[in-house]
């Protein structure tokens, strides 16, 4: 028969390992510096796109859109600091941080500025740069409601210079991109198409430095 004492360790023990349990899967759902991501569009199920084609009005810059398909590898970005700031790969992204996201296909970044988007005439959104460098169009915030980025929280993306929000405006295009959707800065986060998620991915994990696989990646 245990003892009352025993009794009284056991639960001390599993409340600690519990602790430390959950603790540790935390650290590990942590979206970090470094890691490479699809990135699903909560409210219309797509991933954030982008390919070798650009836009034939506004900037004439590299065409940022939206797919259904998953296991396409141009919808790949790799979460970066800001132009010219430093973070050490496995960091965990606090939120409100400014970020940037390089395409990991063309090397350019996710960028804005206040050129209109070419079917809802909303802001532009597209892919700037040259191998990972371009400027402070390509800075970000990221917005969410923890301490940090964590893989399976909606957040929100909020362009540094033009204050617009990352989102989708519901159109699509036609030829030579057909079906795509229109990825867009918009001018209010209530919009819908403002909501992004983790998806597929290569994950950096905090301390370790180690590379870990989330999910299976198509």
């Amino acid at each position: 028969m245990v003892s009352y004492k025993s009794q009284t360790w056991i639960v001390v023990a599993l409340t600690v390992f519990t602790r430390f349990s959950q603790s540790f899967a935390a650290k590990k759902n942590f979206v970090t510096c470094g890691s490479i991501v699809k990135l699903l569009n909560t409210d219309y199920n797509v991933r954030l796109h982008s390919h070798d084609v650009k836009y034939g009005s506004g900037s004439g810059q590299q065409s940022v859109t939206a797919i259904e398909l998953k296991e396409d590898v141009n919808s790949h970005w790799i979460i970066k600091a800001p132009t010219d700031k430093y973070c050490e790969r496995g960091e965990p992204i606090k939120c409100d941080e400014i970020i940037r996201l390089e395409h990991l296909t063309t090397k350019k970044n996710l960028h804005s500025h206040y050129f209109a988007s070419p079917l809802s005439g909303d802001q532009e959104v597209s892919a700037y740069g040259n191998n990972g460098f371009g400027d402070t169009g390509d800075h970000w915030q990221l917005l969410c409601s923890n301490d940090v980025w964590l893989r399976d929280a909606r957040v929100r993306f909020r362009h540094v210079d033009t204050g617009a929000y990352l989102g989708l405006s519901g159109r699509s295009f036609g030829r030579p991109i057909a079906g795509q959707m229109e990825v867009a800065g918009l001018g209010s986060l209530h919009r819908d198409g403002t909501r992004w998620t983790t998806a597929e991915g290569l994950y950096i994990a905090p301390k370790e430095k180690e590379a870990e696989y989330a999910h299976t990646e198509l």
